[in-house]
């Protein structure tokens, strides 16, 4: 067999058509001068291994880099698709649930119809994730193989050559401090289920019975027409929730003016559903019979214990989201004065 054709025919196939035959003349000439005048096939071998693999050679003569993100877009590509795919998802499981309510026609539903919703949305939070994946590479392959520029080091989010001057705008984060797009993802998948339950909770929240192997649900808790009276302020909290959630993502730690926009927050949507606990007839006139029977107590006092319960707990959660808020943005002030210590023994 004779190695060195070989070889060249492995290297020039993975080229472009007009340029095989004009690289072919190239390598044999390369190759024949590395070997000796009266050469065997060990001294071949021995220069084709010098040479390398004819898929690593052939990739020098190529315009077109052989990976689909090259090092030059790999990070921007990376930090870019970790933003927009949590919210690309969150967004298409919202949408899911917005159009079971417009279409929502008064009429009751059952467990089915939940599971139906949640499922549907999972399924198109993967699609859609699916979907900002493949598109998301594909523009950015097309920018690679596009880019003139053979400088192979990596860009910054701006798409421009790294220099020292872009550490001016980045801040330090203590790591306490920030704020991950995980903990975004959580909060607006938060939303999305009390969201749910809240809409849904005529066919959500109640009693379930045992009926052999499964739990049938008998007795809705909440009156459906009361909880449906509070739906313009209660949309007003989830945008509220919403665009809190992308504040926080956009700025990614904790600052002062976020812990005055979170308790800001947490006071809105404390007052909102004290409101709506307080109303008398949120609760079923059959729920609260079925649950004084069960625990042997008054109506009254069944009521004061899901009231006075549920202002306690909206209470003290706000208040525990209100003083975590604060406690870390205050580890900035923290830093620097520790900063600032140190920088005078140092001196």
């Amino acid at each position: 067999m004779n190695l060195l054709e070989v070889y060249i025919q492995e290297v020039t196939r993975r080229l472009g058509e007009k340029n095989r035959e004009d690289i072919a003349l190239e390598l044999r000439s390369t190759i024949e001068d590395m070997l000796p005048d009266d050469y065997g096939e060990e001294d071949v071998k021995k220069v084709l291994e010098k040479l390398g693999s004819p898929v690593k050679l052939a990739s020098g003569y190529r315009d077109q880099p052989m990976y689909l993100i090259g090092p030059r877009y790999f990070d921007v590509y990376v930090t870019l698709l970790k933003m927009i795919l949590p919210i690309a998802t969150v967004i298409s499981l919202i949408s899911v649930i917005t159009v079971y309510f417009i279409d929502y026609n008064g009429h009751g539903a059952d467990i089915k119809d939940v599971m139906d919703i949640i499922g549907i949305g999972i399924w198109r939070m993967i699609e859609v994730g699916i979907q900002t994946f493949f598109w998301f590479t594909l523009v950015f392959a097309f920018i690679e193989r596009t880019d003139k520029e053979k400088d192979n080091q990596p860009l910054t989010a701006s798409f421009e050559k790294w220099t020292p001057d872009d550490l001016k705008n980045i801040a330090y984060i203590p790591k306490k401090k920030a704020i991950s797009k995980l903990e975004v993802f959580g909060n607006l998948m938060w939303t999305a289920v009390w969201a749910t339950l809240y809409f849904y909770a005529y066919q959500l929240v109640g009693v379930y019975e045992a009926d052999g192997s499964r739990l049938e649900y008998v007795q809705p808790a909440f009156n459906h027409e009361v909880l449906l009276r509070y739906w313009p302020i209660v949309v007003i909290v989830i945008g509220i929730e919403i665009v809190l959630a992308l504040y926080k993502l956009i700025k990614g730690q904790w600052t002062k003016r976020m812990a005055i926009c979170n308790t800001v927050f947490e006071i809105v949507i404390t007052l909102v559903f004290i409101i709506i606990l307080m109303d008398p007839n949120l609760l079923s006139h059959e729920f609260i019979t079925y649950m004084t029977d069960l625990l042997t107590i008054s109506p009254n006092q069944f009521r004061m214990w899901v009231v006075g319960g549920g202002i306690f707990l909206f209470i003290a959660g706000a208040a525990f989201n209100v003083y975590d808020g604060f406690c870390k943005a205050r580890i900035h002030l923290l830093h620097d004065k520790v900063t600032v210590k140190e920088d005078i023994k140092l001196h």
